[in-house]
């Protein structure tokens, strides 16, 4: 039996340790920044997925831009996998995005972590033909 819910400031270690233990860190990114930038925003929001102990066994970052939802760092913990709990992230971001009258829901997958791309398609996703571009600021 799993709770979802919004994050608070007390679950910023147990989600970054999670996102660390499921890979989604890179060295130009600090979870714990994000986390704090992006959780209890109007634009914004950290959703995770909770045991009756309340140990964070899950969690996802959702946001939009007016137009577009994005979500970002989907992960449920390692030893708890093939039990739902991205399928029920995934379903609360969309809940989420449709309270706040966001119509289209992307994500972006690293190269390195192309094994996801089935799990996401399961769940109605396409691959978009796009060219992403960045730049440093």
């Amino acid at each position: 039996m799993l709770t979802l819910r919004p994050a608070q400031a007390a679950d910023e270690a147990a989600v970054v340790a999670l996102w660390q233990a499921c890979e989604l860190v890179v060295s130009h990114n600090d979870p714990a920044a994000d986390f704090r930038l992006a959780r209890g925003r109007s634009n914004s929001d950290v959703l995770i997925a909770v045991d009756p102990q309340d140990v964070v066994v899950g969690a996802v970052m959702v946001g939009h831009d007016g137009h577009r939802g994005w979500i970002y760092y989907l992960a449920a913990d390692p030893r708890r996998r093939r039990q739902g709990i991205g399928r029920k992230l995934v379903e609360a971001a969309e809940l989420w995005l449709e309270a706040r009258g966001i119509p289209k829901l992307q994500l972006m997958i690293r190269e390195s972590n192309t094994p996801v791309v089935s799990f996401y398609e399961r769940l109605g996703f396409e691959i978009a033909p796009r060219i992403i571009m960045q730049k440093w600021l």
